[in-house]
Parts: C-alpha cells; structure tokens; sequence
C-alpha cells in the first residue's frame, strides 16, 4: 500500500530532522488512497471521475515532494528510486482508470 511507504518515508525523514517536505510528502502521499477509497462510492460517473482526478493531483504532487527530497539529498538514489516507481505506477494507473471511465 503506497500509504503506508509513504507514513513510513515519513518517519524516516523525521529522525533524521527533515520536518517541511516530509510533512508535504505525508499530506499528499496519504491523500491519494483517501480520494480513491472516497471514489469507490461516488454518487455519479463524473463524482468517480473527479474524486480520481484530484487523486492523480495529489500522487503528481507527492512526486514532486520525493523528487525534491532526492535533489535535497534528504534521499539516497536507490531511496528515491523506489518509492518514485510505485508513485510513477500509481498515476499511470489513475490515468488509465479515469481515462477508461471517461471513455465508457
């Protein structure tokens, strides 16, 4: 579960005193799961499809924050090399699904 990667960078961040970006990366990272869980009982086809979008928003927004964290050097390459495919994964899909809805 993305979430609980990203409660855990959290943490990790947290001891080694990054307090700003990891609170971010928390917010968004959390989101995601959130609106997708919120999704799965919208009220209408478009309701589904919003809630989604601003899913993809909030997993395009914790990308940045762990694209920031790796430039910061707060994350090592191989860090930031895993949580950002499972990130990267996880819009392909939201866009895939949103696209797909869009579609039928």
């Amino acid at each position: 579960m993305f979430a609980v990667r990203v409660v855990n960078l959290y943490k990790y961040l947290c001891e080694k005193k990054e307090f700003v970006l990891s609170k971010q990366l928390l917010r968004s990272g959390t989101a995601v799961g959130a609106l997708v869980r919120e999704a799965e009982h919208a009220e209408s086809k478009k309701d589904f499809i919003h809630k989604l979008a601003i899913a993809l928003k909030e997993a395009n927004e914790t990308e940045y924050w762990i694209e920031l964290l790796k430039e910061t050097d707060f994350l090592n390459k191989n860090e930031y090399k895993s949580i950002s495919k499972e990130a990267t994964e996880l819009i392909k899909l939201l866009i895939s699904i949103i696209k797909t809805t869009k579609s039928n």
